[in-house]
């Protein structure tokens, strides 16, 4: 089937650009006869500062940069990775102001002051956290990609007090996907260094 066109003046209107308008746009402007269509500002940014890691970072980002997006294009701190980007697999996993969250559901403009730690700044220069180094130890990795966001929800797990049996553990756990299925030997790197805090 193919789209019609119909001719007001210069403009050409057919199905396909109606559609590719609305989509892209989110919505029309209706002027009369559904031609003029209006698209938002993209020029809108903001200048964030944030604790990162310890050290302050000044940034200035578009008011729909994630803070996922910020961290590893803008800031670039790479540790935390970008896996689903719609939060359902945890590998973006970072505290902030010590609460565990899904970096790419939360946009960078609404953290300003906030306190974010990110995977870079868990080890005490060349010394690891007691967690990153059960993980090691434990072998609770294989590919690695969910590495970070499982050590950093770890890390909040075990803060939290969320680590009293390994079933309490895979529970506190879950919002973390691990598609190589090192479930076992993460559990037991968190039961390690929850025993040793």
């Amino acid at each position: 089937m193919t789209a019609r066109a119909e001719h007001k003046g210069s403009v050409a209107f057919t199905r396909r650009t109606f559609v590719g308008a609305t989509a892209t746009v989110g919505g029309i402007v209706a002027t009369g006869s559904l031609l003029s269509c209006s698209a938002p500002s993209t020029e809108a940014s903001t200048t964030v500062t944030l604790t990162i890691n310890g050290a302050e970072r000044t940034v200035e980002v578009d008011n729909r940069t994630s803070l996922l997006d910020l961290l590893r294009e803008r800031v670039k701190l790479t540790g935390t990775k970008k896996g689903c980007n719609q939060g359902a697999c945890g590998a973006c996993t970072v505290l902030l102001d010590g609460r565990r969250v899904n970096s790419c559901l939360t946009l960078a403009v609404m953290h300003e002051g906030a306190e974010l730690t990110t995977i870079e700044g868990l080890a005490d220069g060349d010394r690891l956290h007691p967690l990153q180094q059960a993980f090691i130890d434990e072998d609770a990795f294989q590919c690695g990609y969910c590495t970070s966001g499982q050590i950093m929800s770890g890390v909040a797990c075990i803060t939290e007090g969320h680590c009293g049996s390994r079933a309490e553990i895979r529970e506190w756990m879950s919002g973390n996907i691990c598609r190589c299925g090192a479930y076992t030997n993460i559990v037991t790197a968190l039961e390690q260094t929850a025993r040793k805090a």
